[in-house]
């Protein structure tokens, strides 16, 4: 593992770390998805994108301001021996920030690059209310590099959450049969993983039947499956604040030809492509490899998105496999999903994540590669 220590102590170390290498006397942060890696309180946030929350870092200080609402969630649950002097004092969060700078004598306070734009014009008012001259630097991505590498403690809840996506898909082979709809395929696959043991979804679960699994972000419709159809679902159960990406299609019923080869290729790309997973790599060379083989098969065409990403407290993180330059660090956790879609006829993906490793990619799925037919 790249980490070192694990769990939010070593996290904030880190950040500690990065602190002293840029000259920064303190760092704000109010993304929830770091708020949860930095704090380890889990059953708190709730990522509704209203960011009540705030934590100020400096080298030696953790502040961390909520509102009532969740004040008593974090005393229940932020983790025995944490550092966290927790406030929910009546103050807008701007002015907050700026009094913290104040008492710490902190001039170079760093923000992360997603700040919105309301709060930073805010906390340079409130800096200026509180007589403090500091720069504002934006930390560039810098979290969102350092939640790439999971540590021991992330990567036990994402196998978690791992099992019970693998428990769902083989509860949805004895389900699945002609005439039930998307929408209720979706809702007996959602209600699964729920009652066995998710605290929620990590996304929106796509299930698409016949030809609209050609689009591969299709929206659950009324559409009544048909034996000799593909049914494609890409899913995954949240754990604990972590989330698990899986993505099957199976042959409701012996599938065409076309269909078999059309499998087989994506199959094959996907297990060449993970094969040649290491850390260190290139997430571009990844993606071209995959390009490269449903090309050449000619099915180029129908192939259109990046090859995998990043997966965490948030579903799409850092690193990719894509069409831009990026690092595969060794702690990694991404996803491997190549995909043919054939509009007007059907589509397939076949998606595993897991952990890259110093020796290779070591998929968290275990549900199986080969085309499952339900018989019909």
């Amino acid at each position: 593992m790249a980490s070192t220590v694990s769990g939010p102590q070593g996290r904030i170390a880190r950040v500690r770390a990065l602190m002293a290498d840029r000259g920064y006397d303190a760092v704000i942060i109010r993304d929830e998805a770091n708020l949860r890696w930095l704090t380890g309180a889990e059953g708190v946030f709730d990522f509704t994108g209203e960011l009540p929350h705030a934590a100020f870092i400096t080298a030696t200080d953790t502040f961390l301001h909520t509102d009532s609402r969740y004040y008593n969630s974090f005393v229940e649950h932020l983790p025995e021996g944490h550092p966290w002097q927790l406030d929910m004092d009546v103050i807008g969060i701007p002015r907050w920030a700026a009094e913290r700078a104040r008492d710490t004598k902190s001039r170079v306070v760093a923000i992360e690059d997603t700040m919105e734009l309301s709060f930073y014009t805010g906390l340079l008012r409130g800096l200026e209310d509180v007589s403090i001259c500091a720069s504002v630097p934006q930390m560039h991505s810098d979290l969102r590099l350092m939640r790439a590498v999971k540590d021991d403690e992330e990567v036990a809840l994402m196998k978690h959450a791992q099992a019970i996506t693998d428990a769902a898909f083989q509860h949805m082979l004895e389900y699945i049969r002609p005439g039930l709809t998307e929408k209720q395929i979706k809702l007996e696959l959602e209600n699964f993983m729920y009652a066995n043991g998710a605290d929620g979804l990590a996304f929106g679960s796509i299930v698409a039947s016949g030809p609209n699994a050609a689009n591969p972000h299709a929206i659950a419709s009324d559409r009544v499956v048909q034996k000799g159809e593909f049914v494609l679902m890409d899913y995954g159960a949240r754990y604990h604040d972590y989330n698990s990406d899986m993505t099957r299609t199976v042959a409701v019923g012996e599938p065409s030809d076309k269909m078999r080869e059309i499998y087989a290729l994506v199959q094959r790309t996907h297990e060449e492509c993970a094969k040649a997973i290491y850390a260190g790599v290139d997430g571009n060379e990844i993606h071209e490899l995959s390009r490269a083989i449903i090309g050449d098969a000619g099915y180029g065409a129908y192939y259109g998105h990046g090859l995998g990403h990043g997966v965490g407290i948030d579903i799409h993180e850092l690193p990719n496999f894509g069409r831009t330059h990026n690092t595969v660090g060794e702690g990694a956790v991404i996803t491997v999903e190549p995909g043919v879609y054939l509009p007007g006829e059907f589509g397939v993906r076949l998606e595993d994540y897991g952990l890259v490793t110093a020796d290779g990619f070591k998929p968290f799925t275990q549900s199986p590669h080969e085309l499952q037919v339900i018989a019909c």
